[in-house]
């Protein structure tokens, strides 16, 4: 996964944050859940960045 999709990852769980904390400061439920939302979404993506790091670090060391 590259540079750019690491980021796009960590903007997404920001922005899920930001959603979460202002839902809870105005009271509105709705972007609340959003925002866990976003965060779990960003969770899951670098869940998959984590397998194909470990994928390509088990295919390298059995190139070697």
């Amino acid at each position: 996964m590259g540079i750019d999709d690491k980021a796009e990852n960590e903007g997404t769980d920001l922005k899920g944050k930001v959603k979460e904390s202002a839902g809870k400061a105005t009271g509105n439920e709705s972007l609340e859940s959003e925002g866990k939302a976003d965060q779990g979404e960003a969770k899951v993506k670098k869940a998959g960045e984590h397998l194909k790091d470990a994928a390509k670090n088990v295919k390298d060391t059995f190139k070697s």
